[in-house]
Order: structure tokens, then sequence, then C-alpha cells
């Protein structure tokens, strides 16, 4: 993948100096002729296309993005009640990511969503232990953000 960067970025900068403007407008009109060109050619790299890598990242950011927003009113809606009625407990969530990297990714991004945190990943990195603000309303939300998650990480990390 960053063999095909590079030579989207020459591609681009031949594509500006061959046109004898030095302006961003020819760099990017340069880029766009490369990922063209690239597209065609892609059978020729061992690895995928690497917009189609772009893409599954940014899916995945949208979909932390989404999952963050709701974690946050859902504990702000927790937070901001007169008398505070939650349940704290730690759980246990099963998961099916083979890599370590897939497994520390999936526990940053429940990390970073409010009102949960993972306490400790198994040693087969095939469970995860997980503190919830609220059990009976964190343990539903974590289990299909999970799910939503690790779908999103294969699709970024197998290619």
């Amino acid at each position: 993948m960053p063999g095909q960067v590079l030579i989207n970025l020459l591609i681009a900068a031949l594509w500006m100096f061959l046109h004898d403007s030095w302006s961003f407008l020819s760099f990017f009109g340069g880029y766009l002729v490369g990922i063209f060109i690239l597209f065609f050619i892609r059978r020729f790299f061992k690895k995928p296309f690497y917009i189609i890598m772009i893409a599954r990242t940014v899916k995945l950011l949208a979909i932390f993005i989404v999952e963050l927003i709701s974690s946050s009113f859902l504990v702000m809606r927790q937070v901001l009640r007169p008398n505070i009625n939650v349940k704290p407990g730690i759980f246990r969530l099963e998961t099916d990511l083979d890599s370590d990297i897939e497994v520390t990714l999936l526990a940053m991004l429940i990390t970073l969503t409010p009102g949960s945190v993972v306490m400790e990943i198994t040693p087969d990195s095939r469970a995860l232990y997980i503190h919830a603000m609220d059990i009976p309303e964190s343990r539903d939300a974590v289990l299909r953000s999970q799910k939503v998650f690790e779908k999103a990480i294969k699709d970024v990390t197998r290619l």
C-alpha cells in the first residue's frame, strides 16, 4: 500500500511539472489522474487498491464517532439525573478477533467510549473483561457496538 501512495504522489508531481503550473489545483488534478491510472493497473500489485483501505478506515472512524456520541448521551443522562441509579460492574466479553493488533484496537475503541473501560485481556486474546458504569444498559450497548466494531476492524485489517 505505501508503494501505491508513493506512485500516486509521483504521478501527481509529474502531472504538475508537465503542466508547468505550480499550484495545489494542478497537483490535485494529477493526484486524481494517478488514482485513475492506479485503478487500472491494480492487478499488478500484490496488495489491494489503497483507496479501498482508506474508505474502510474512514468507515471505522465514522462508526466510532457514532458510538462515541451515543454513549456520551447515555452517560450524560445517567449523571444529570437527580438521583443516581447506576449499577456498576464487570463482565466478560468474548471476541473472535485473531491478531493482537485487532484485539488491541477493539479494546481501545471500547475504552474510548464513555461508560466502559477494558480492564484486562485474557492471555489467549479471546475475551476482554470490561468495567461498565451501568451493567443493565451498558452491557447490551457494549455487546452491540462490539459486533459492529469487530466487523469494521476485520474489514480494515484483513484484505
